[in-house]
């Protein structure tokens, strides 16, 4: 259940609009509040803001504002025994704590109750304390959230003189001596202090001086020193960050912003656990106090064009769409007729698309080649046996490369092969002296052909389609002249098949009807070709 809570407002920080603030129940059932900022329109996602020890959420309402102008809804709480949150000791000014697992449990809880008023995608935002505690939260299985942005995380703590291992042991001897709601070192702190010179935590005046007049108008945000028991969650919680398998466990980008001149907290700590995370980042604020969000322009612009930088990528323009939305409705009309002259740029692509279909056409087409050789003899067929030279010029160039094409199993060497024995049966034709009779052998010799080249490579049937093309027209001009030239590729090719070959040279002499008649038993002896393939 969420109960109505109050903001501090004064003018020099007034509360940013949309705003609204709860109580919610924590770890416990402590009463501790937390306040939603919701910016106008559609929103890009949310950031969940955490501020570190001593800091309530009305320190932050500069920041809120710019995140809202960001077009993001923002969720900042005030962690337990701080700002308007319940204390965990009677006397309010001490900064205690009991243990990092009861801050956890009250950030689960936060969660739980916005989570419906939080659109997706979520950054978290940590300062300090609370930079610490948003990723253990993550190292601890939190996966709602898409990235995460820390400033000055406390991963570690500056202790002056003191080694960290005598501090870790005088905490651990005051909380077993029941000690632990002691203030550390007997330090009360300045919660009021309006000294500027000298502070460590900001350069900027108006900053500094603006959160002082915040406390003084609602002196329950004041906090003073920590105490023994604050010591031994900070030790604690940083000890398991330490830990690089932990870290591992925190697959979203983080962003971990350092200040250069840091006095309170290790940046050597945050470069370790930029290094251990999968997506970590360290970037530096040179010259930078504590305070990064607090700073002077110039500083707190760096950790804003970090913030930004990881929101483009985490959260990419859901916010930014609908601002453009309104620009394009108006200018719908103006995009329409662009598409006009679209098709017109269009037109011309299809042309383009055309020449290169061509282009392979004729590269597909090589071995088509062979057929426009073929279209020469078709002149001699009014020009009598003299052009049958013609073939004999596009019979040899094949006829000479098929010897070294021989071992090889290119589909071109096949189609010349295929040529080949059309041209050595033409040979027997010579003492025939009959162009049809060579015809008819030529047509015989022509499946022959094929069969022999499927004897090597499977792809060869396809050079045999186009073999049987050329020898037809090749026959008419008597063929018979290119045949001494082909007579050698007879022995190139398996003696089994040159022994078909012979048969239908022995029917060359016989009558022109007879040879007509021989056309059918040369079909058959395909048969024979067949058995090749199964010596294979």
């Amino acid at each position: 259940m969420l109960e109505p809570a109050p903001l501090v407002d004064i003018p020099e920080a007034p509360v940013p609009p949309g705003a609204e603030a709860d109580w919610f129940t924590g770890a416990g059932g402590a009463r501790l509040r937390a306040a939603l900022f919701t910016p106008k329109g559609r929103a890009r996602g949310s950031v969940v803001l955490s501020g570190g020890r001593t800091e309530p959420i009305e320190k932050y309402f500069e920041v809120i504002g710019e995140f809202m102008d960001r077009g993001f809804v923002v969720l900042a709480h005030d962690w337990r025994g701080q700002g308007l949150s319940a204390r965990e000791l009677g006397d309010r000014l001490k900064g205690h704590a009991k243990g990092f697992k009861t801050f956890l449990e009250d950030y689960r809880r936060l969660l739980a109750a916005y989570e419906e008023r939080l659109p997706k995608p979520w950054i978290a935002v940590g300062h300090s304390m609370g930079g610490c505690l948003t990723l253990l939260a993550l190292a601890n299985g939190e996966r709602r959230f898409a990235g995460a942005c820390l400033s000055a995380p406390m991963l570690g703590l500056r202790l002056g003189n003191v080694p960290q291992a005598a501090a870790i042991a005088l905490t651990s001897l005051n909380i077993s001596l029941g000690q632990g709601g002691r203030y550390a070192r007997n330090d009360p702190g300045q919660p009021f202090d309006d000294t500027f010179d000298g502070n460590v935590l900001t350069h900027d005046r108006t900053r500094f001086d603006r959160y002082r007049a915040q406390v003084r108008a609602n002196p329950d945000l004041a906090l003073g020193g920590p105490t023994w028991g604050w010591l031994d969650f900070a030790f604690k919680a940083m000890a398991a960050l330490a830990k690089p398998e932990r870290l591992r466990n925190v697959t979203i980008p983080v962003e971990i912003v350092s200040a250069s001149d840091d006095a309170l907290v290790d940046n050597l700590a945050q470069a370790a656990a930029a290094r251990n995370l999968p997506q970590g980042r360290l970037i530096t604020v040179p010259g930078a106090h504590h305070e990064i969000l607090m700073e002077t322009d110039d500083m707190r612009n760096i950790f804003l064009r970090v913030f930004d930088a990881l929101t483009g990528k985490a959260a990419p323009k859901p916010a930014e769409a609908p601002k453009p939305a309104p620009a394009p409705a108006a200018a719908a009309p103006a995009p329409k007729p662009e598409p006009a002259p679209a098709p017109v740029a269009e037109a011309p692509k299809p042309a383009p698309a055309a020449t290169p279909a061509a282009t392979p056409a004729p590269a597909a087409a090589a071995p088509a080649a062979k057929p426009a050789a073929a279209k020469k003899p078709a002149a001699p067929k009014a020009a009598a046996p003299k052009k049958a030279a013609a073939p004999k010029a596009a019979a040899p160039k094949p006829a000479a490369k098929p010897a070294a094409a021989k071992p090889a199993t290119k589909a071109k060497a096949p189609a010349k092969a295929a040529a080949k024995p059309t041209a050595a049966k033409a040979a027997p034709t010579k003492k025939a002296a009959a162009p049809a009779k060579a015809a008819a052998l030529a047509k015989a010799a022509a499946p022959k052909a094929a069969a022999k080249p499927a004897a090597k490579p499977a792809a060869k049937p396809a050079a045999s389609k186009a073999a049987p093309k050329a020898p037809k027209p090749a026959a008419k001009p008597a063929a018979a002249k290119a045949a001494p030239k082909a007579a050698a590729p007879k022995t190139a090719p398996a003696k089994a098949a040159a022994k078909p070959a012979a048969k239908p040279a022995a029917k060359a002499p016989a009558p022109p009807k007879a040879a007509a008649a021989t056309k059918p038993a040369a079909a058959k002896k395909p048969a024979a070709a067949k058995k090749t393939p199964a010596k294979k």
